[in-house]
C-alpha cells in the first residue's frame, strides 16, 4: 500500500496540538513554583473543579485505541457497540456511589494504600506491583500502536511520533503535576470532539448524506443492534455488553489509580461525584461519534472495502485511510484527525505516568522514607514521572519487536482489572474476608484471566461466534488487488471453541468472580476476619439495600463491624478512633501525614471535603 504523504499544514496542525499540551505544563509550573509540595503535584493540592476533573477523566480513558478501534470495530461488525452507553452509566453509578465514597473519605492518595489499611502490607505491594506492570504494558502499546497505523497510512513519521509523544508527556507531567495533566486532557477532550466532528460532516457529505448513511447502514446489517442470546461465547450481544462491559470498564473506572487520583483531587467529595456524572455525559458524545464514524465509513466503502481488497493490512488502519481520502484536497485537515488520535494517546500517556509516579511514591517511597521532607519529596515525585515517561516509550519500542504479542499486551488491561476489582471488592464489600482470602483471591483471579485471554489469543474465536458482517470488493480495480496468503489451519484443543471462544468482553468477569469466590472461601478455611477489629470507614454497607426492612438482619451482615450511624458521624467528626485504626495499620511504614487520613465532614453542604487535610496533615 502506498502511503499518503502529510502536506505542510498537516504538520503544523499536529505540531501545534504539541506546542499548546507543552506550554500547559509550563503555564502550571511557573503558576505553582511557590508550592512545592508532593500533595500539591500529585493530587493538585486536592482543591479541583469538578469541570476540568470530568473532562480529564473522559480523555484519559478515551485513547487513540478508541479513536481508531472502535469506529473499524463498528465497521465490520455493526453497530451494537452503542449498547456501551448502558454499560458506561452502571460503571459510573457503581463509581461514584460503592467505591468514591471510601477511598475519599479515607484520605489516600494512593488507591493500594486502602489494601493496607483494611488488610496489611503484602496485599497493597502485591496489587502495586501488578498496577505498574500492566499500566507500564499498556501505555507504551497505546503510544505505538496508533503511531504504526498512522505511519503506514499517512507517511507520518513513527519514531517521530513515539518520542514526541514520550517527550512531551513527560514534559508537563514533570513541570505542572496533576494540575497540567487535568487541564491539558480537558484541552485535549476538545481537540478530539473537533476531529469526529469534522470527520462525520465530510465523510457524511461524500457518502451521500447522513440519511443516506443510515440507509446503506441498515441495508449493510450494521444496524441489527439488540441481540439477547445469552451464550457466552459469542462476541457482541446485549448480555457481552452490558454485564461484561460493565465489569470490564468498573475494573478501569471504579479502582484504577489514575481515576480515582482524579477524583480525590476535587475540593469535596459532591465536586467528585459531579465530576463523575459529567464524564458520562463526555463518554456517551466520544461513543457517538465513533459508532457513527464507522458507520459513515461503511457507507463510504461499502462496495469497496480497503482491508479485504489489501489496500490497507490492518483493521485500525481503516479510519486513517479514510480520513486520507475523504480530505485528500484539503491540506491540513488530515493534520487535525491525527491530533484527534494523539490527543487521546497523550491523555492515556500523561494519566499513566501521573499515577505511576504516585502510587510508587506513596507505597514504596514513602515507606522507605517516611520522615521525607516537602522539598524532596516533590523533586523524588518529579524524578518518578522522568522515569516512568522514559520506561513507557521504551516499552513502545519493545512493542515495535512483539507483532502479534500487541493485541495480547492490549488485553492485559482487561485481565488485570477484572481480579484488582474483585480484590476492592472484597475488601468493600465482605468483611470477614481476611489478608489470605485476599491475597489467594487475587492471584486466583490473575490466574484464571491470564490464562483464558491467552488462550484466546493463540486460539481466537471462530467466525461463527464472533459474526463478522459481509465486506465487498465488487466496485474495486481488480488489476490492482493486492494477493494474501491463505491462513494457515491449526489444530485446535478441546478447550478452542469452548473456554478460549469467550466474548473478550467476559474476562474482567471471569477474573471478579474467581477473585471473590476464592477470597470468600479461603478467608472462611483459615478463620474469618473479626468485625470488630475493622473501621468502619473501610466497609460500604450494601446489604443496607437488601436488608432496609429489619435493622436485624442488616446487624448479621454487618459481620460485626459499627455501622451505626451516630457512631460513625462521631469518629468522622473527631477522627479519634478512625486516626488510632489507621496507626495501627500504617505503622511499619508510613509517615504521620499519611497516618492522618480524616477529611473534614460538611454539615450544610452534606459532602465530605479536604479542608481536614489542611488541619492534620503537612504535606
Amino acid at each position: 500500500m502506498e502511503a499518503k504523504n502529510f502536506a505542510v499544514w498537516d504538520y503544523v496542525v499536529f505540531a501545534t496540538l504539541f506546542v499548546i499540551s507543552s506550554g500547559i505544563g509550563v503555564f502550571f509550573a511557573i503558576k505553582e513554583r511557590k508550592k512545592s509540595s508532593s500533595r500539591e503535584f500529585l493530587v493538585g493540592g486536592r482543591q479541583m473543579s469538578f469541570g476540568p476533573v470530568a473532562l480529564s477523566l473522559t480523555a484519559s480513558f478515551m485513547s487513540a485505541v478508541t479513536v481508531l478501534g472502535t469506529p473499524s470495530d463498528v465497521y465490520r461488525y455493526g453497530a451494537s457497540f452503542i449498547l456501551f452507553f448502558i454499560a458506561y452509566a452502571l460503571v459510573i453509578i457503581f463509581t461514584s456511589e460503592l467505591f468514591l465514597p471510601v477511598f475519599y473519605r479515607s484520605g489516600i492518595t494512593s488507591t493500594y494504600e486502602y489494601l493496607q489499611l483494611r488488610f496489611n502490607k503484602a496485599v497493597r505491594y502485591a496489587a502495586t506491583v501488578i498496577y505498574i506492570i500492566q499500566t507500564i504494558l499498556y501505555t507504551g502499546v497505546v503510544v505505538y500502536a496508533p503511531a504504526l497505523a498512522l505511519n503506514q497510512v499517512t507517511g507520518f513519521d513513527l519514531w517521530g511520533s513515539v518520542f514526541a509523544t514520550g517527550i512531551v508527556c513527560t514534559f508537563y507531567c514533570t513541570l505542572g503535576g496533576l494540575k497540567a495533566v487535568v487541564w491539558t486532557d480537558a484541552f485535549q477532550m476538545v481537540v478530539m470532539i473537533a476531529g469526529f466532528l469534522t470527520v462525520l460532516i465530510q465523510g457524511s457529505s461524500r457518502a451521500g448524506g447522513f440519511h443516506n448513511v443510515l440507509e446503506q447502514a441498515k441495508n449493510g446489517s450494521r444496524l441489527n443492534i439488540v441481540d439477547f442470546d445469552v451464550d457466552p461465547l459469542r462476541r457482541h450481544t446485549v448480555w457481552t455488553i452490558v454485564v461484561g462491559g460493565t465489569f470490564t470498564w468498573l475494573g478501569i473506572y471504579g479502582v484504577n489509580q489514575s481515576t480515582i487520583q482524579r477524583c480525590i483531587s476535587c475540593k469535596t467529595e459532591k465536586h467528585a461525584k459531579l465530576a463523575l456524572y459529567l464524564n458520562l455525559l463526555g463518554l456517551w458524545i466520544i461513543l457517538v461519534c465513533a459508532v457513527f464514524s464507522g458507520l459513515t465509513m461503511y457507507a463510504y466503502f461499502k462496495d469497496c472495502d480497503p482491508w479485504t481488497f489489501g489496500i490497507v493490512s490492518a483493521p485500525d488502519q481503516l479510519m486513517p485511510y479514510f480520513v486520507m481520502e475523504i480530505f485528500s484536497t484539503m491540506p491540513g485537515v488530515p493534520g487535525l484527525f491525527v491530533a484527534c488520535a494523539f490527543s487521546g494517546t497523550l491523555s492515556t500517556v500523561a494519566a499513566s505516568i501521573n499515577a505511576l509516579a504516585t502510587v510508587t511514591f506513596e507505597d514504596f517511597v514513602k515507606s522507605c522514607f517516611p520522615h521525607i521532607s516537602d522539598k524532596k519529596s516533590t523533586w523524588i515525585s518529579k524524578g518518578l514521572c522522568i522515569l516512568f515517561g522514559v520506561i513507557c516509550t521504551s516499552m513502545a519500542v519493545a512493542a515495535s519487536l512483539m507483532g502479534g504479542v500487541v493485541q495480547a499486551a492490549l488485553s492485559i488491561l482487561g485481565m488485570c482489572g477484572g481480579p484488582m476489582l474483585g480484590l476492592f471488592s472484597l475488601g468493600l464489600m465482605f468483611p470477614f474476608v481476611n489478608w489470605k482470602g485476599a491475597l489467594g483471591g487475587l492471584l486466583t483471579g490473575i490466574t484464571l484471566s491470564f490464562w483464558v485471554t491467552i488462550g484466546a489469543f493463540v486460539y481466537p474465536a471462530p467466525a461463527s461466534k464472533t459474526w463478522p458482517l459481509h465486506l465487498s470488493t465488487e466496485q474495486c480495480d481488480h488489476s490492482n488487488m493486492t494477493t494474501t496468503t491463505p491462513p494457515v489451519t491449526v489444530t485446535r484443543p478441546m478447550l478452542a471453541d469452548t473456554w478460549y471462544s469467550l466474548s473478550y468482553l467476559y474476562f474482567s468477569a471471569v477474573g471478579w468472580l474467581a477473585c471473590v469466590l476464592a477470597g470468600i472461601i479461603i478467608s472462611f478455611i483459615t478463620g474469618p476476619q473479626k468485625g470488630k477489629d475493622i473501621q468502619p470507614q473501610l466497609i460500604r454497607p450494601v446489604c443496607n439495600l437488601f436488608c432496609f426492612w429489619s435493622e436485624k438482619y442488616k446487624r448479621v451482615c454487618w459481620c460485626g463491624v459499627q455501622h451505626d450511624s451516630e457512631t460513625q458521624h462521631e469518629n468522622v467528626e473527631s477522627g479519634s478512633d478512625w486516626k488510632q485504626g489507621v496507626e495501627s495499620a500504617l505503622q511499619n511504614g508510613l509517615s504521620g501525614e499519611s497516618v492522618a487520613h480524616v477529611p473534614g465532614y460538611d454539615p450544610k453542604d452534606k459532602s465530605y471535603n479536604n479542608m481536614g487535610f489542611e488541619k492534620v496533615t503537612h504535606f
